[in-house]
C-alpha cells in the first residue's frame, strides 16, 4: 500500500488511498476532483522517496465530500478580582476530502 505526505493549508498530512480527512477550506465544489501537487514524501512498501523539498512527478488526487464549520472554541481572558473578562468564539471552516489515488 503506497502512502504520501502532502502539504495543504499550511499543514502536512500522511494520506493513503481511501482516507477521509478534514483540511483547510478549499475553493472547490462538492463532488469535484482536487489534485495536490505539493508532495513531500512518497512511500511504497520498503522504498521511500523524500523530496527536497518536493517530490517530482507525484500527485495526489482527492474528491471533495463536503464543506463545513468545525465546533466552536471559546477564547477567554480573565483576571480575578480586577473586573476584567474578555470572551471570544471561533469556528474554523473546513473541507472534507476523500483520497482517491496517489499518482507516482
Amino acid at each position: 500500500m503506497s502512502y504520501a505526505v502532502i502539504k495543504t493549508g499550511g499543514k502536512q498530512y500522511r494520506v493513503q488511498q481511501g482516507d477521509v480527512l478534514r483540511v483547510e477550506l478549499l475553493n472547490a465544489e462538492e463532488g469535484a476532483t482536487v489534485n495536490f501537487d505539493q508532495v513531500l514524501l512518497h512511500g511504497a512498501g520498503e522504498s521511500v522517496i523524500v523530496g527536497a523539498p518536493l517530490v517530482d512527478g507525484v500527485t495526489v488526487s482527492a474528491t471533495v465530500r463536503k464543506h463545513g464549520r468545525a465546533d466552536k472554541i471559546r477564547i477567554i481572558k480573565f483576571r480575578r478580582r480586577k473586573h476584567y473578562k474578555r470572551q471570544q468564539g471561533h469556528r474554523q471552516h473546513f473541507t472534507e476530502i476523500e483520497i482517491t489515488g496517489i499518482n507516482a
